[in-house]
């Protein structure tokens, strides 16, 4: 049987999203970012976060950011990203740019 392992950052999001761990968003400078759609959640993990208590969920209806786009643009804006996430596109988008690359 194949098993794998959850970084601690994943096991934290499991902890404060329904839908656990959610969506993996990316990694900026110094947090993971984790997507809940069906609380229109994100739940921002520090690297060094050792429990809950460390990390932050930030509704969107609470915040500035409309769309998980502008969340994505707003963390890309403030802390910029370590691990581009793959969000507010289409598979087009996706397609179109990957032939470009």
């Amino acid at each position: 049987m194949v098993t794998t392992k959850s970084n601690p950052q994943e096991r934290i999001a499991r902890q404060l999203l329904t839908q656990s761990p959610g969506l993996f968003l990316g990694v900026d400078d110094d947090a993971a970012h984790y997507w809940d759609s069906s609380e229109r959640t994100v739940a921002v993990v520090p690297r060094v976060a050792a429990s809950v208590e460390e990390a932050e969920t930030f509704e969107l209806d609470e915040t500035t950011c409309m769309t998980l786009g502008d969340w994505c643009e707003h963390a890309r804006d403030t802390h910029g990203w370590d691990v581009e996430p793959h969000v507010g596109g289409s598979l087009v988008g996706d397609l179109v740019r990957g032939v470009e690359a």
